[in-house]
């Protein structure tokens, strides 16, 4: 799960006013969910935007203003966090899950555990597609690079070229 908490921070109470029979700090209250209800669902919609295809609908936890109205103040959304069929696939998957859970701008500690979670989950395929790529071309084997190395130090000096272990 991404996470993300709203921030109730005040901005103008003539939003909130709106000709209602609001005291002063219950339209401080209004004005504070108001900005919370907005900040929620644009960080929940980073998620979604950026992790398209793995990223499944989001919920909300709401809490009723003095207008009798519903204003999300926390969000989550679920996303698919299962490894791909093949390391390149489970490579690919975790960097967007990384991207996903980093797309808001003020990313929560919970994103920032999914991040962590993703990278890791790279990591690992990463350390799996080399030990094919060694099983592949057998350890006895020299490596590409070397073996063009050998060549171009044999052709500059003439003379064989013999490794130092």
């Amino acid at each position: 799960m991404i996470g993300a908490i709203g921030n109730s921070s005040l901005s103008s109470l003539a939003v909130a006013a709106r000709g209602s029979e609001l005291s002063l700090e219950q339209q401080r209250q209004l004005v504070a969910l108001q900005r919370a209800d907005r900040e929620v669902r644009a960080h929940e919609q980073a998620h979604m935007a950026a992790g398209a295809g793995l990223v499944r609908g989001s919920s909300y936890s709401y809490e009723a203003g003095p207008d009798n109205r519903r204003y999300a103040v926390a969000g989550e959304v679920s996303i698919d966090a299962s490894p791909g069929r093949t390391p390149e696939e489970t490579i690919a998957k975790a960097r967007q899950i990384r991207a996903a859970a980093l797309a808001p701008a003020d990313p929560s500690t919970a994103d920032r555990q999914v991040a962590a979670a993703a990278g890791q989950m790279e990591m690992q395929a990463q350390r799996e597609l080399a030990q094919a790529d060694r099983a592949e071309t057998g350890s006895d084997r020299e490596s590409p690079a070397i073996a063009a190395y050998r060549q171009v130090a044999a052709n500059e000096s003439g003379v064989g070229f013999a490794a130092v272990a």
